[in-house]
């Protein structure tokens, strides 16, 4: 397993700006960093539910398809490859006000938002699964990548306003960088090399 480009991959695909980061960044700079953390709980909470279940979903399909973890291999890489497409063309950050962040909208947000609908289907089976495939490992990997996807939730809550004033500044430079960070994960998980 190439624990780099996962760390890589977890690390772009949870820290970028995506529904639910920009969420909290509106909502610490309208109602503050503790009704913030309420809407971070339900979104961890999603987050983590999101993995369980597809890492359960991927390992029935391996049984069934024994071929499949390579398929998801490429879908994942393909995803990859279209999410730092997006990230390279990304625009400026648009102000969006939600005063109801709370812990119920950050749950029901996850649920709903396509990044994270597709990162937790293709983590797993794209870069543990071919390595990994017992309960006690795939578990720990899950309880991993959530406690990664609350750290960077939490993260755009502490450095709300400094980090969207970074992003701003600079954000040509770093979605560029995101862009080839997310090419280099596509290319190391895709078998290409």
């Amino acid at each position: 397993m190439n624990i780099i480009s996962f760390l890589i991959y977890c690390v772009v695909a949870t820290f970028t700006p995506g529904p639910a980061n920009i969420v909290i960044l509106s909502s610490v700079q309208h109602s503050g960093a503790k009704k913030s953390m309420k809407y971070v709980y339900g979104a961890t909470m999603a987050f983590g539910l999101l993995l369980i279940l597809s890492t359960l979903l991927n390992r029935v399909l391996v049984e069934v398809i024994p071929n499949i973890l390579i398929i998801m291999q490429v879908i994942g890489s393909l995803y990859m490859l279209y999410l730092a497409y997006k990230i390279f063309k990304m625009g400026a950050m648009d102000d969006q006000p939600n005063p109801n962040a709370n812990f119920r909208s950050g749950l029901l947000m996850q649920l709903v938002n396509p990044k994270v609908l597709l990162f937790t289907l293709t983590v797993i089976p794209s870069y543990v699964m071919p390595f990994y495939n017992s309960t006690l490992t795939l578990t720990l990997f899950v309880i991993i990548i959530t406690v990664i996807g609350f750290f960077a939730f939490t993260t755009w809550v502490v450095f709300g306003t400094i980090f969207r004033r970074f992003l701003q500044n600079h954000q040509k430079v770093l979605n560029t960088l995101m862009a080839l960070f997310l090419v280099y994960s596509a290319i190391m998980i895709s078998g290409v090399l």
